[in-house]
């Protein structure tokens, strides 16, 4: 009898620890990558004080913990290093130990009945980046009807502190963006309101001039829609946004519109896009650039727009899209099995004139190849080359047009 209850013990034991193993699935996914490439003449100068070429790493480690269909714990880890890395706390260098480990994402997504929540910190896209594409802290709740859904979004982009009037300081996003189809026709509309009582103590990162430089209080409201269509033979997408609002040094009017396609000629997909960011006059007494205060990220170009190798950009064009016109007409084609190359010509400018009274920011050529090694390993080899124009090497004496080359190895699961 003593050993058949101390069998009985034991299996009671070995049932209690492993049940909740059987309760959640854990899920395990992740992205890495290494490149190697070469940035010259960006300042459209030819004295290189500016290039470089490097080496560089990026680990993304992901966990889910899924407890049903309706519930999971979302975990998102990220690790950087430069090959040769001097900075003490990098992992690139001889010996390789390093303490870069990046919290990215950390959020609870669970559904009861038409409500699904994401509460953490955690990623999210408005208005295809033109408006937000980035990591926050917050939530986001969405009401999923019969073909449609409703989510509403609260970013905190600023918390400031304890004491008496802190919460002035705070800066909070806050988003509503419906979702609804008519036939082939995606719908998205959207309202994005940021505020604050006193932004002063807020680390922006503004493209061009900063409207909120040396104010206290505003609100501004972005108003957009996005719209994707099929038609069969083409595709085609449209984004337009209007920017108002109050701050302590003005009014601010602007607005954004993009529109895009894509249709297939024989094995050739052509594509093109155009995109159109108000910007802003000196002597105006509003400040008309379209301007997002932080979180805008929308990557175009290899030179002008980041692209594969985001560490420099040309004349701060960059994913923050404020006083510009571009227009881009591309190709993409398979001219063997595993292999694609992908080939665009762009075309930007200024809207308002610079200092010197000048628009044209150059036409740039890309050229990106993607050979398949594996079946999630995959190697792109990259060449850019921008005719720069008069804002670029207006301001240099000895001019020089940019350009790039460069390859990434990269692995996804």
């Amino acid at each position: 009898m003593k050993k058949l209850l101390v069998i009985l013990l034991a299996l009671g034991l070995v049932v209690a620890f492993t049940a909740p193993v059987y309760a959640v699935e854990n899920i395990f996914g992740g992205y890495w990558r290494v490149r190697a490439f070469s940035q010259n003449d960006f300042d459209g100068n030819d004295l290189g004080a500016n290039d470089l070429q490097r080496t560089d790493t990026r680990t993304r480690l992901y966990y889910t913990a899924k407890f049903s269909d309706n519930f999971k714990f979302v975990n998102k880890f990220e690790m950087d290093a430069v090959f040769g890395d001097k900075d003490s706390a990098g992992y690139g260098d001889i010996g390789a130990d390093g303490v870069k480990f990046e919290v990215k994402n950390s959020y609870v997504d669970f559904t009861i009945d038409s409500i699904n929540a994401k509460i953490g910190v955690q990623g999210y896209e408005l208005g295809r980046g033109f408006l937000f594409s980035d990591d926050f802290a917050g939530a986001v709740v969405t009401y999923k009807g019969e073909g449609f859904s409703l989510p509403f979004a609260w970013m905190k982009a600023y918390e400031g502190g304890e004491g008496i009037d802190a919460n002035d300081a705070d800066v909070d996003y806050y988003a509503i963006a419906p979702k609804f189809n008519v036939d082939k026709i995606a719908v998205n509309p959207y309202l994005l309101w940021i505020t604050s009582d006193d932004y002063s103590g807020w680390d922006r990162l503004p493209a061009g001039a900063d409207p909120l430089e040396g104010g206290e209080e505003a609100d501004l409201y972005y108003l957009g829609v996005d719209v994707n269509a099929d038609l069969g033979a083409a595709s085609v997408w449209f984004t337009g946004i209007y920017e108002t609002g109050d701050i302590d040094e003005g009014d601010i009017e602007a607005y954004l519109v993009a529109l895009g396609g894509s249709t297939k000629v024989n094995d050739i997909t052509v594509r093109g896009q155009f995109f159109y960011a108000t910007g802003n006059e000196a002597d105006d007494e509003d400040y008309n650039a379209f301007w997002v205060p932080k979180g805008q990220c929308y990557y175009w170009s290899e030179i002008l727009g980041y692209g594969i190798f985001d560490t420099n950009v040309n004349d701060g064009c960059g994913d923050q899209i404020s006083d510009i016109m571009v227009f881009n007409l591309g190709a993409t084609m398979k001219p063997m099995d595993k292999v694609t190359v992908k080939l665009d010509l762009w075309n930007a400018n200024l809207v308002e004139d610079d200092a010197n009274g000048e628009t044209s920011l150059g036409t740039e050529v890309d050229v990106v190849v993607t050979y398949a090694l594996l079946e999630n390993l995959k190697l792109d080899l990259v060449g850019a080359y921008l005719f720069a124009g008069d804002v670029t090497t207006g301001k240099v004496s000895n001019d020089a047009n940019p350009y790039e080359f460069g390859t990434r190895l990269s692995l996804s699961f």
